[in-house]
């Protein structure tokens, strides 16, 4: 019987799909694989269905084997794997695109209201029991309608947080490597337009690029110089994007006025310096974490595995 190694356990709407078909190991623990465990573990494996903490090189390629045919990305991002390395020896990749576009785009802009309207502060400083009688200038927060969003990668995602952001009565501009979405624009009145001008004309920045060596530190202390003194980051993309130091001295020192994360440069550590900042909200990069969405993660990653172990084409490849 075919073996898939699962490097964490994901949902059962997933497991459930490989379990009468093949022989299932599931990683016993409830963390992420040391690198030693990960050798040992895929080693003789005919599919690996791995998450963005399982370093896939060439190196664990080669352990695994030649009988490996497919690493089953649970993610829509692949940074964790040697695409290269995995095109040489014929392994092919998969990722899970589409299915989390609602959860991470509605997260994105959880985050956005969130800092807007002070709502994690708001929430502390009541418990604390700080709350002492309604007060005109009481943490003063920013409105949404009439404000312009930018948004740098107009994907699934990002299109589909431009569409919510629309329909709060926000402008929307948008950067995406120089091309147009002419549909977007005349349903929403949305704008393409250049990064410099999209950083300075934005009251709030919404971050949706894959990580790659042209976009790290896409956002550092020049850009974030050059946005409003008003503006907010939002960033549900990948840490890496956004120089966090830099982040964090812009926020300390008002050259920005908020922001959201949901990723970070070196996860799971955070810089010490955006701990004790309340004009940022964090979460533990919870972007696709609903049941819908990680359902749907699961049994995307399992039918890419059973379409390529029964001698089909995957159904969303990484190209």
């Amino acid at each position: 019987m075919l073996r898939i190694a699962v490097t964490r356990k994901i949902p059962e709407a997933g497991l459930e799909l490989l379990r009468d078909k093949f022989e299932l190991k599931i990683n016993p623990h409830n963390r992420v694989l040391r690198r030693d465990e990960l050798f040992r573990f895929v080693k003789g494996a005919d599919a690996v269905l791995a998450l963005l903490t399982d370093k896939i090189d060439d190196e664990l390629l080669r352990v695994a084997g030649k009988n490996l045919k497919i690493v089953a990305n649970y993610a829509v991002g692949f940074d964790n794997v040697d695409l290269a390395a995995a095109k040489k020896r014929r392994v092919i990749v998969t990722n899970t695109p589409g299915v989390l576009t609602e959860a991470v785009a509605e997260h994105s802009f959880a985050l956005l209201f969130s800092v807007a309207r002070r709502i994690v502060e708001s929430d502390d400083y009541l418990r604390k029991g700080k709350f002492k009688g309604w007060e005109p200038e009481l943490l003063l927060g920013r409105e949404l309608a009439g404000k312009t969003i930018g948004i740098l990668g107009l994907g699934r995602i990002g299109s589909r947080l431009a569409a919510i952001a629309a329909a709060f009565g926000m402008k929307v501009i948008y950067y995406d490597r120089g091309h147009r979405n002419k549909e977007l624009d005349q349903k929403l009145g949305s704008e393409p337009v250049t990064i410099r001008k999209l950083l300075t004309a934005s009251d709030f920045v919404s971050v949706h690029v894959p990580l790659t060596r042209e976009t790290r530190h896409l956002i550092g202390r020049r850009e974030l110089e050059t946005m409003k003194k008003t503006a907010v980051l939002i960033n549900t993309a990948r840490g890496p994007v956004v120089d966090e130091k830099a982040l964090a001295w812009a926020l300390k020192t008002g050259v920005i006025w908020g922001a959201g994360l949901d990723v970070f440069e070196f996860e799971p550590d955070i810089t010490s310096e955006l701990k004790k900042l309340s004009n940022v909200v964090m979460t533990p990069h919870t972007a696709s974490a609903t049941q819908e969405a990680r359902d749907a993660m699961a049994v995307l990653a399992a039918q890419n595995i059973i379409a390529v172990l029964s001698g089909k084409a995957p159904l969303t490849p990484v190209k």
